[in-house]
This record gives structure tokens, sequence and C-alpha cells, in this order.
């Protein structure tokens, strides 16, 4: 045998090759039809969304091939071991390509009725079949779309019959290699599944970063948005309880011009008395920023002496609560001001949520950017800001040079540094978010830092006094408060630090033992998860004000804006801080996802409710032997309010796109 022969591929090989591409190439002549259907929508360049586009098509038609190398392995199922074996093959690679035509149509005319991909929100329709039916029959030529699909199926039966033969023909029935060849293969499509290198897969968000919502659109494929979304399928909102209590939270949002038919939520945000000249924003957001673990809330370790200095200066609201426990929630309600109600994942996972408006567009003229020291693929957190602020410019691990010391990337204290190395060469205003990973497990403190630091020892009594589990935890905090330090000091020898507004919050707390630090209810209902700090401080002005307003995250961006001096729409569920409120309306609503509950902070009470067993509670937040003689009329109040609020974020977690 010759030395070309011995290398000659197994005809199984060839075979799943040549599925592969065919079933490869019949995507990506889908994706050219969607482009020439839908062209007119184009305002860029498409050919990054192509590209994007043969990368979700590749890791599909792997999918695929992985699937025939593995199941063709066993004599019995090899396509060349008989006319049994082969006729089963081409009778289920032809009802395969049935059912990719079938998404692909649907898919098709799925974005001609409602502008998105395909995805599992479909399978609703199948609820009221015959009146979808109808409406399908009646909207769009199903006869001629029949008939063509089937003379496809037909061709593609073709095909597939016609791949057999040639894969057989002069073909080594087996390689002097064969193993090698079918790890080979194995690899290969193993690689193009995961889709990317680095730590994350490719997902359904990689599309959402091209920055234009249309190439987004045109990169995804059909399969991939179907089962992104097919685990939400039960979350879509219910418009009756939404209109049910839309008078009332359009109250208590301030809501302008009430629409109970179109449920908009409108309201301007005029700048505060206070308000600054078009400021800097840097926004910190800080990684498990517990309010009990904070000396400003009375830690008796002193964990946070910078952090309490600048409080010491600025406005710190102490009863500001995150909606969510977990960092991808607190991000999104932070750029959003939507709670993230999503269950069982993150609103930022499902595709359907991708299209968000956000008030930081509202700062024109205004560079922006993101700081993260690690990589935001994260949650697909990145989808959620590419997609969504305009011209956003995003700092990743990988354009850093500092080294990556963990799992979540370059340190704190890098992270700040080179954060403020950019932001010191901007010419026009900014707005910038730095998000903060290092107070998180393994707790890595780079050496030079910690000896800086000094490490501490406590006692195990001394800990848990103060709500820490260990020294290494303990330490980390207070790691947070040196890297903010270093950040301030290099901050201030620049020259756009005495006019930038800096915005202090937690992404979300941490569970724990707050003793005699708060209240018993923190503890015993798990608010410590969303209690934290929320400081403005502006390093001109002296406000030197402690604040004990109930408020939230979402209310984050609003206040930014009324004190950042900018004049905009808000169409969010969060509240300018710095606009006069009623007490009574003065609350923060919380979702526990881990204990299933929905509950809202309102005066001296927090009421919640278990979603599952209905089974609620009304308990004291300020004395634990607080009589509460309205008793009931609170709780019949707070039910309303927060079963308003639940619904009202699952309704605008889809109804508040952006508007561009």
């Amino acid at each position: 045998m010759s030395l070309m022969a011995s290398f000659t591929m197994p005809r199984r090989v060839r075979w799943i090759f040549s599925i592969t591409l065919f079933f490869l190439i019949t995507m990506e002549l889908c994706r050219l039809l969607f482009y020439w259907g839908y062209r007119h929508q184009a305002s860029v360049p498409m050919s990054p969304a192509f590209l994007m586009g043969l990368r979700f098509d590749l890791k599909f038609a792997s999918i695929l091939g992985l699937f025939l190398l593995v199941f063709s392995l066993p004599a019995y199922f090899d396509p060349f071991s008989g006319q049994r074996a082969g006729r089963f093959w081409i009778g289920c690679l032809t009802l395969i390509w049935g059912l990719l035509l079938l998404f692909y149509a649907v898919d098709y005319f799925h974005y001609d009725y409602l502008h998105q991909r395909l995805n599992a929100s479909v399978l609703n329709y199948l609820q009221d079949a015959s009146i979808s039916m109808g409406m399908i029959g009646q909207t769009y030529p199903v006869f001629p779309i029949l008939i063509v699909m089937l003379l496809l199926i037909a061709g593609g039966w073709y095909v597939i019959r016609h791949v057999s033969v040639y894969s057989d023909k002069d073909a080594s029935p087996a390689s002097r290699r064969p193993a090698l060849f079918f790890v080979g293969q194995f690899f290969f499509f193993a690689v193009l599944i995961f889709g990317k290198p680095g730590q994350y897969n490719l997902r359904w968000s990689d599309a959402f970063t091209l920055g234009d919502n249309f190439s987004a659109q045109l990169a995804l494929n059909p399969f991939q948005s179907f089962f992104s979304t097919l685990k939400y399928r039960s979350s879509v909102p219910d418009r009756g309880m939404v209109r049910q209590y839309y008078p009332l939270i359009s109250r208590m949002l301030g809501t302008e011009d009430p629409d109970t038919a179109g449920l908009t939520y409108y309201r301007k945000i005029q700048p505060a008395d206070t308000a600054l000249q078009h400021p800097n924003v840097v926004l910190v957001l800080c990684e498990s920023f517990s309010a009990y673990k904070s000396s400003a809330f009375g830690n008796p370790l002193h964990t946070t002496p910078f952090f309490d200095s600048l409080a010491g200066h600025g406005i710190l609201f102490d009863r500001c609560f995150t909606p969510a426990y977990g960092t991808a929630r607190g991000v999104w309600a932070l750029i959003t001001g939507i709670p993230d109600v999503e269950e069982p994942r993150t609103a930022s996972r499902n595709p359907d949520n991708v299209n968000q408006r956000t008030l930081l567009n509202e700062f024109t003229g205004y560079d922006k950017y993101y700081f993260l020291g690690g990589n935001p693929s994260w949650a697909n957190i990145q989808g959620l800001l590419s997609n969504n602020i305009q011209g956003l410019h995003m700092y990743m691990q990988y354009d850093f040079k500092a080294p990556k010391i963990d799992v979540w990337g370059i340190s704190d204290h890098d992270l700040f540094l080179e954060a403020n190395g950019i932001l010191k060469n901007s010419r026009k205003p900014f707005f910038a978010i730095i998000q903060t990973a290092d107070n998180h497990r393994p707790y890595t403190i780079p050496e030079p830092d910690a000896r800086e630091l000094g490490l501490q020892k406590k006692t195990l009594n001394e800990l848990r006094a103060a709500g820490f589990e260990s020294n290494q935890e303990f330490n980390a905090f207070r790691y947070t408060d040196l890297c903010i330090r270093k950040f301030m000091e290099a901050a201030a020898r620049e020259s756009y630090f005495s006019n930038t507004l800096f915005v202090f919050i937690g992404d979300h707390g941490i569970r724990g033992d707050a003793g005699n630090m708060l209240p018993t209810a923190f503890t015993r209902d798990g608010l410590t998860c969303e209690h934290v700090p929320l400081l403005f401080y502006v390093p001109s002005r002296n406000y030197a004000t402690r604040s004990s307003r109930i408020c939230s995250q979402v209310d984050v961006m609003p206040s930014v804006a009324s004190l950042a001096g900018q004049s905009c729409i808000n169409t969010t569920m969060g509240r300018d801080l710095f606009s006069p409120l009623p007490a009574e309306d003065q609350t923060a609503f919380i979702f526990d996802v881990d204990m299933h509950t929905i509950g809202t902070i309102a005066g001296d009470h927090y009421y919640y409710r278990n979603l599952k067993s209905g089974q609620e509670r009304l308990v004291s937040i300020k004395n634990e032997d607080t009589v509460m003689s309205e008793a009931d009329s609170i709780r019949k109040r707070l039910h309303d309010v927060t079963t308003g609020w639940y619904h009202t974020a699952r309704y605008l977690l889809r109804n508040n796109k952006k508007n561009f």
C-alpha cells in the first residue's frame, strides 16, 4: 500500500464531514435569505454579523457531527455495515433536515411578525392553537410554503442519499490509524462547539456585542435563540395583574400621564437643587459590600476607615437595598433600573430581555466606560452592556497590562489604577462604571498589597461577632477599602477629580449574622443579603449627610442623573432620591430567589410572601419588641405594593426597550 493510501480518510469520517458540511451550507444560505428579506433594516456593515453567524452555525453543525460520530460507532449503526443501517441514517438525517427547514421557516416569519428571532415564547401560541393557525393562514401563503418545504425535503433526501455513495467511493474502510481519525474528529467538533478561546463558550450574548440590534439578530440562528429561551418560557408577564396594580405603582413612581391601556411609566427627572454642572461620574460597584460588615454601620473591627472618611463628607444612604442577591442581578438592576425577577436563572441570560432602555444613554456628550478586571461573558453581562449603552468603551481583563491573579482576573488595585490611567486622558466628560471582584472567594490579595494592608488575624469569636466567617474574608473586605483609597489618591492627582461625582454601592450583600449591629430581622429574615451602603461623594462639596430614606439599587441611575444636572425621561422603576417623596411611598422591593419570596421594605416593616406556598409574614425592622398595632392594615397595603412591584418588574423586563 502506498503512503497516500495509508492516510486515506476512513469512509465513516468522510461521511460525517460531508453531512456536517451540507447542513452548515444550508444554515449559511438561510442566513443569506434572512438578510435578503430584511436588509432594509441594516444600518451598518454586516460582515461582522455574518462572521459571528458562521461561528454559531459551525457550533450547531458540529453538534450534529458529534452526534453522528458517537452514535455511528457501534457496528450495528455503522452506515456502511449494511442496507438496514444505511436506510436508517438516510431516514434519520432527512427528518433532521426537515426539522431544520421548519425551524428556519418559522424563524423567518416569527421575525417578520415580532422583529425577534425564534424563541421559546412561540410555544405559548399552542395554548390557543386554532386562533394562532387561523391568523397564520390569513396572513401568510401557507400552501405554497408547504409545497416548497416538501420539495426541499425531497432534495435533502437526494443529497443525503448520495453523500453515502460518495463517502464510500475511493475511501478506505479500515485505515491503519482509524482511532486517530476519530479522536481527531471528536476534538475538532468539540472545539467548534465551544466556539471561542477563553473561559466561556460561545453564547447568544456574543451576538449582541456587535453593538447593533439588526446585526445581532442576523448573527443568531434559530436553534441558538430558541433553546436559550426555552427555560424562560413560563416567565411571560401577566398583563392582567400589571393593569390591576397600575394605578398604585404609577402613582408611587410619579408617572405624569398615567395610561392604563398603554401601561406607560414616563416621567421627567429634574436636576436637584444642589446639582453639579456637567460633572464626570465614577460609579463603583463593590463586590459583596455588605452594610453590616462595614465600620460605617458600626462593625467593631474597623474594616473600612477610608470609606468612612468619604461618607463623613458625602451623602450616605444607610437603608439602601439591592432588589436581589447575586452580582448579575445587581448589575442588571443598576444598569436597567428594573429588579431582576427572572427564575430560575438571571434576566441577563434570557435573550428576550437583552434589549433594554437605560438612563446611561441620557448622558449625551459623555464618554461611557465600563471597567471589569475579569471576563464579562459570565451571565451574558457583556451582551446587556454592549447592546444597550451607546458608544460604550468596555475594558476587561485582556485589555489591561496588569497580570491575572485568579479566576476573577486582575486585582482590584490594578483595576482602579488602570481605569484612572484611561480616565485621565478623556477629553470629554465621562460616565465610568468600575466593578470590583476581589471581595469574593478565593479572596486573593497580591503580596505587595497584603504587606501594605497588614493582614490581621482575629479569633473565631471576634470574627463571628463582626459577621465574618474567616480571616480571609475579613482581610478581603479590608482590602476593598484599601483599593478604594489607592484609587481616590491617584484620582486626586488628576485634573478630572474635583469635578467628579463618585458613587459607591454594593452589588449585593452577604447572608450572615449581623449580631447587635442591626435589628434581629436583618439576620433572621435574610436582609443582610440585600442591605448595602450607597454613597454619593463630590470632592469639591462637603455634604456631610446621612440619610435613612429607604431606597433601592434601581434608584441609583435616576439619582445620579438628578445630582449631575441631567434633565431626562425616566421609564424605569428607579426614583430620584434627591426629589421629595411621601414617607409611605419610600420602599424597597426584595426578590429572594433562594427562598422563593417577594417582599417590600417600607417604614419600619418588612413584608414578604412565598411565591409557592403563598405564606406571608410582616416583621419589624426597627425593634423586635415593637408592637405593631396596625399590623393588618400594614400587611394589606404592603401585600398590594409587593404584588404590584413584582408584576410590573416582570412586565418591564420585556417592555422597556431602548429607543434606538
